[in-house]
């Protein structure tokens, strides 16, 4: 897997006009697991790194606008019919799509009865998608939730990420952003004044071991972490668990301390690697890149806490180890 784009994203002029749309490929509901609260988790399409953990594939912006299961496929024809250029082709029992002539439009799955099309991507314009999350303003409210930005990376699309908090911000809607903060400074910075949470993803400190998991050298994230804590942002930084990795007793010491210096600690989440986006690799036509990697025991993931609490920093571990 590659990266779409290595450089990270920079400010952008508010006017510029993606603040008005940006690219999404999934929407989720009732997450709890994205920040506090009974929250809505809004995945933008994108991301500068490569992780070889990544459990969301769909957003690489050189994959196809739908991918085809066939397992549901029910072979009735309502994709090829309802395609304006020709670009869904059935052959031998399957569904092709030429990308020649495909614009991308997702015709073909909205048509689909079986579901057996899936879009990788949607445009979404802004006013409609804040008129969406602010139906489920009760249920922020009741449980102290809001509105989550993971990806991907949301600040590959800075613009329109910034106008999206602002707009939540005057609908007083609580607001997180999950990020690996390989992003401009002044991006992150102005991401910060419009934003109540931050997650962070700290993936190593070992500036090698980083560049040949993720694609992307960690100082810049190591320093943008840095400036955040500084200044007085809420902070959780997550940790991804993988072994052979980033597991090792030195990666995690190594973690422990970096994070014991900052101006104010944050908690620590601990995110277990796991297979379950094995299935959304071969759907896309991918192989999963960790697939004879097995997810880290019980038994690891608590000497891995032990060991970052020895730091005096306050770890959870979220998720179960298989």
């Amino acid at each position: 897997m590659t990266a779409f784009d290595p450089a990270p994203p920079t400010v952008r002029a508010a006017g510029d006009p993606s603040a008005a749309e940006g690219m999404v490929f999934h929407i989720m509901r009732f997450a709890t697991h994205d920040g506090p609260g009974i929250r809505t988790t809004v995945f933008l399409k994108g991301c500068p790194l490569a992780c070889l953990w990544c459990h969301n594939p769909e957003h690489r912006r050189d994959l196809p606008a739908v991918v085809w299961d066939g397992r549901r496929c029910v072979g009735c024809g309502a994709c090829v019919a309802s395609c304006p250029t020709g670009a869904c082709i059935a052959a031998a029992g399957k569904i092709r799509l030429d990308p020649s002539r495909c614009r991308r439009c997702g015709r073909c799955a909205d048509a689909c009865p079986a579901e057996a099309l899936e879009r990788t991507e949607r445009a979404v314009r802004l006013e409609t998608l804040l008129e969406t999350l602010e139906r489920d303003l009760p249920f922020y409210e009741e449980s102290g939730g809001g509105v989550t930005f993971s990806g991907g990376e949301p600040l590959a699309q800075p613009a329109f990420l910034l106008a999206a908090l602002e707009g939540l911000g005057r609908r007083g809607i609580h607001r997180a952003v999950d990020t690996s903060g390989y992003a401009d400074p002044g991006l992150l910075a102005a991401a910060a004044r419009r934003t109540d949470l931050f997650l962070y993803d700290l993936k190593g400190i070992d500036p090698v071991k980083h560049r040949r998991a993720t694609g992307v050298d960690n100082g810049l994230i190591l320093e943008n972490l840095a400036r955040l804590s500084a200044a007085g942002a809420e902070l959780v930084v997550r940790m991804p668990l993988v072994p052979g990795i980033n597991d090792g007793h030195e990666d995690l010491a190594a973690a422990g301390a970096f994070l014991a210096r900052l101006p104010r600690r944050p908690p620590v989440d601990l995110l277990p690697y796991h297979r379950a986006a094995a299935g959304k690799y071969r759907r896309l036509g991918l192989e999963p890149p960790l697939s004879g990697t097995s997810p880290p025991a019980a038994e690891a993931l608590e000497e891995a806490a032990r060991l970052l609490s020895s730091f005096g920093l306050t770890v959870r571990i979220q998720g179960e180890a298989s």
